[in-house]
């Protein structure tokens, strides 16, 4: 059987993803303590982390921006200016955004998910494929189809006595493994000359 060659590349992508999405977490929750609490300091600090864990390359290619970016800056604006009540009313909106568009370290890893689980179903459907196509054929049973166009048949469990009734019509075979075909024979009787049929199997 061939075994399909297993890329890592949807595996890897599925971790890196994963780990941005568990320090972008770790991040948020950092920054809701921080703004809770009124330290600005350690809020700027876990607000730098965020933001970069989110940076997605379609938003930094497009000049378009999204309802998530435009809380961010609003966000990042307040803290750096020292305005703690702006910056938690930013946060309160980014939260209320969250709850409907998932964060870009969210979607990436979702995505990454979904690659994950088309690379595993191709792989073991590929799997099947070859199992399917694996021919358990005895190779002698083969080589004989090939020559007369039979096909095992009967009611033997072994495939090449089968074949080879199938091809010669016999049902037993002598000591050196020739055929023995059913033959009838005429016996005459010594005594009234009568004539009767005799199977040489009986």
């Amino acid at each position: 059987m061939t075994v399909a060659p297993v890329s890592t590349t949807g595996s890897s992508g599925y971790a890196s993803a994963l780990s941005n999405l568990t320090a972008s977490q770790q991040a948020f929750q950092t920054l809701q303590n921080a703004l809770a609490t009124g330290n600005l300091t350690t809020a700027q600090t876990a607000f730098n982390t965020y933001q970069q864990l989110n940076q997605s390359s379609s938003s930094s290619s497009s000049s378009a921006s999204t309802p998530f970016s435009t809380d961010l800056t609003a966000l990042g604006n307040a803290i750096s200016s020292g305005d703690v009540s702006g910056a938690q009313s930013a946060f309160a909106t980014l939260q209320t955004e969250l709850k409907s568009t998932p964060a870009p370290s969210l979607a990436a890893t979702l995505s990454a998910v979904e690659q994950s689980v088309q690379s595993v179903t191709s792989l073991l459907n590929f799997s099947d494929l070859n199992n399917s196509s694996s021919s358990t054929t005895d190779p002698l049973v083969s080589l004989l189809q090939t020559a007369y166009g039979e096909n095992p048949s009967g009611s033997t469990t072994d495939p090449n006595v089968a074949l080879l009734e199938s091809k010669y019509g016999v049902s037993a075979f002598n000591a050196n493994g020739t055929p023995v075909t059913s033959t009838t024979t005429t016996a005459t009787s010594g005594n009234n000359g009568s004539g009767g049929s005799v199977n040489v199997y009986a």
